[in-house]
């Protein structure tokens, strides 16, 4: 499952995470990673791998408890 014709964005609130890991653990697709940076508290928090294979399924965004994490998605315009 791809998301052909759609470009998907995936931002991250670095500071308001709390490096859980749940997001990268719900991946289906594997787009995200902890990062070895850390934020403001000392915290790793995700990092996006390879954007145009995530799905869009929100499921990063309905667990993360902290809201740092969600998905857009825009039509791209077909160039003929």
């Amino acid at each position: 499952m791809t998301n052909k014709g759609q470009k998907v964005k995936i931002f991250v609130l670095k500071d308001r995470c709390k490096g859980c890991g749940i997001c990268v653990a719900v991946c289906q697709t594997e787009v995200l990673k902890l990062s070895d940076e850390k934020n403001k508290d000392g915290q790793r928090h995700p990092v996006v791998i390879d954007e145009e294979q995530c799905l869009n399924c929100g499921l990063c965004e309905m667990f993360c408890p902290d809201f740092a994490i969600w998905t857009t998605k825009e039509k791209e315009e077909v160039l003929g």
